[in-house]
């Protein structure tokens, strides 16, 4: 076990505190207050790792040095090799930001993970909970003497986050120095390194638009832009990945690898670690001509060089996407009138939309990801009675069925496996030290997806094996309620998610209920399971037909239970009386929803219409791909568990087509007497 993962493991011991216990336990937390002061197993000794970081800002003469959770293209999730703040303080958690001085360090995380640092820091370090970057600027302030200056490496800053910083501190006299060489990974001796893995280009089956017609489709962007650049810079990982139709293993669940690219009108130059391209990969990419078609490789490690000379050239601007550009390659591009700048590159606002190939084939693959999940809420039906199931083996199983699947390239992120009080926590995930056995006295959570070579898939069902309380069912019936809202009304082309998100809480909102956290993300084709820039945030770009999404939301009582219903749907034209230029979604993810836990007197006639529809179609769509794989027994439960609900009545476990049957079953007992 890596150093990285055993940190992982740690963290979620933490989380949990033991493997069938709660959630809490007492004593798990340290308390650096008492003499000696107490720290639980799960804290990590960074005393001398503090002393090495620390030498190494005195040669360079900085008082602090700031330490982002991110990788040299902002990604959302990152790989071991780049989880610095892990390695500098013990906390794993996937949001935190780290200072140290020469005297002090300190941790600044969200509410997700205040406990989860308790358990994992030892007491060198300070957990600071306000997350925002004007609270950093002001400790900075408090600790950093006047004429201080505070380090950075620019390749893990966004250009937001380095202007954030100076405005809060320009009147401080105190200021930011750019340190293009990592000071963490000069002291992290056995930092892990590049994986081996050779690249991958995707099969022509799944491909409708090749890489040359990419370009094409780009470079007339990049022609008809007003401001006039000759180069676009892609800095994020799916955009270099998307432009090619390659694949890559750098990143946990993401099929992504190192890299960027410089286009202009008659050159293109990818740099990446070059001894990972195959033979075949270069004569895909056309690397041995000369031409506006022709792939020019570069060594990943000289893109801020090329980016430097490129500019120095009289006549030319490069345009850059300022969410996913580091500041390091944001500096190089100077002066003024040499930039351009958009929130998001071409290439992902043109990823977004995705064409007829990838559409069908994304349907394809949640169909097949559905016959997994319907596996797995029918073993679980049946075993978790017997009280031997935990959290850890219901997560097992289901990437076990996802396994057997056609194109399967495994999870597309960790499963949230989760029963009663462990549901309640947003990011928690069960490991072999931290489980709580299944039983159906709770409510129990699962939200997991699947990468397949035609598509990316996340599904979350909520089930109760036993007998819900009231308010779980009412709960869990308002979420329900709101993803049902969302899938089923109908918007103008251009709307933005953010204006219809309130729908997904309103039926919350009605009783003082309400969740916090995003409402929907976008989803890729064999790509990130959040897919920027789509989703019901308000930094999220207009929906337009051929976005995919996913619509989850949910409600969660601490220490109690959670409830998330998540949906992938895809948005399609409406078709409506007075117009034709009007959208709305269609749902791709065929798994469904827990009978026990519905209460259909809450529910509208025009929800009720919509559920019955829904179950329509999975029944049209996994009958016949059950049947296909052999699975008769799978296709009973599906067909049990999508029978039509009553147009009216508070029980969801009997349906009008189960009434007509029992009503000639009693007619024709009475002809029979």
């Amino acid at each position: 076990m890596s150093f990285f993962n055993w940190l992982l493991a740690l963290s979620l011991t933490a989380l949990t505190g033991s493997s069938f216990g709660a959630v809490a336990v007492e004593g798990t937390e340290r308390n650096c207050s008492q003499s000696p002061p107490y720290l639980p197993s799960t804290a990590v000794n960074t005393t001398l790792r503090l002393q090495d970081l620390r030498k190494g800002m005195l040669a360079l003469k900085i008082s602090a040095y700031i330490i982002p959770g991110t990788d040299a293209h902002l990604s959302e999730y990152i790989a071991t090799r780049d989880a610095r703040v892990a390695f500098m303080s013990g906390f794993t958690g996937s949001a935190g930001t780290a200072v140290v001085t020469q005297t002090k360090a300190a941790l600044w995380t969200d509410s997700r993970y205040w406990v989860q640092a308790e358990r994992q820091m030892d007491c060198n370090w300070e957990l600071e909970k306000d997350v925002s970057i004007s609270s950093i600027a002001e400790w900075l302030i408090s600790e950093v003497p006047p004429g201080g200056e505070i380090g950075f490496d620019p390749f893990v800053f966004s250009l937001n986050t380095q202007e954030s910083y100076n405005i809060n501190l320009e009147s401080s006299n105190r200021s930011l120095k750019s340190i293009p060489v990592n000071l963490v990974d000069q002291v992290w001796k056995d930092r892990p390194p590049i994986p081996p893995d050779s690249l991958t280009r995707l099969p022509d089956r799944v491909i409708q638009r090749t890489w040359q017609m990419k370009v094409e489709l780009i470079r007339n962007q990049i022609r008809d832009n007003p401001y006039e650049p000759t180069a676009l810079l892609l800095s994020a990982l799916d955009e270099t990945a998307w432009l090619f139709n390659m694949r890559g293993n750098d990143i946990p669940y993401n099929p992504f690898f190192y890299s960027y690219t410089l286009l202009t009108m008659d050159e293109i130059w990818l740099f990446l670690h070059t001894d990972r391209v195959t033979n075949e990969l270069k004569d895909y990419l056309n690397t041995s001509c000369v031409g506006p078609l022709c792939v020019q490789l570069k060594s990943y490690d000289t893109v801020l060089d090329h980016v430097r000379q490129y500019v120095a050239q009289p006549g030319v601007k490069v345009w850059i996407g300022t969410e996913y550009t580091n500041y390091a390659l944001y500096e190089v591009i100077k002066p003024e009138d040499k930039l351009t700048t958009s929130s998001y590159s071409p290439v992902l606002t043109t990823k977004a939309v995705k064409d007829e190939t990838e559409q069908r084939i994304l349907r394809e693959a949640h169909v097949r990801d559905a016959v997994a999940v319907i596996q797995l809420l029918m073993w679980l039906e049946k075993a978790v009675p017997q009280g031997k199931e935990t959290e850890l083996t219901a997560s097992e199983y289901v990437n076990m069925c996802r396994s057997k699947q056609k194109d399967s390239r495994g999870p597309s992120f960790e499963t949230i496996s989760a029963s009663g009080p462990n549901a309640a926590l947003a990011h928690y995930s069960p490991t072999e030290e931290a489980k709580r056995r299944l039983t159906v006295d709770e409510m129990y959570l699962v939200d997991s997806g699947g990468q397949y070579l035609d598509g990316t898939t996340d599904i979350t069902r909520t089930v109760h094996w036993g007998n819900p309380t009231e308010l779980q069912r009412e709960a869990f019936t308002r979420v329900l309620m709101g993803n049902i809202e969302i899938s089923r009304t109908i918007f103008p082309s251009g709307t933005r998610g953010a204006n219809m998100e309130m729908l997904g809480r309103r039926a919350l909102w009605e009783v003082g209920l309400n969740y916090g956290h995003g409402t929907g993300h976008g989803v890729g084709n064999y790509f990130g399971v959040h897919e920027w820039p789509v989703g019901f945030q308000s930094n999220n770009i207009p929906f337009r037909s051929g976005m995919f999404t996913s619509i989850e939301p949910g409600y969660y009582k601490d220490n109690d239970f959670g409830i998330r219903i998540e949906d992938v749907a895809v948005i399609v034209p409406a078709q409506t009386k007075h117009a034709n230029n009007y959208l709305t979604f269609d749902t791709v993810s065929l798994v469904p929803y827990d009978r026990k836990l519905i209460d259909t007197s809450l529910l509208s006639s025009e929800q009720l219409q919509w559920l019955n529809k829904y179950y329509e179609t999975i029944r049209r769509l996994m009958g016949p791909e059950l049947d296909k794989q052999g699975l008769r027994e799978e296709k009973d439960w599906m067909l049990k568990n999508t029978e039509p609900f009553m147009e009216s009545g508070s029980s969801a476990s009997i349906c009008s087509s189960s009434l007509t049957i029992m009503a000639l079953v009693i007619a024709l007992f009475h002809n029979i007497i």
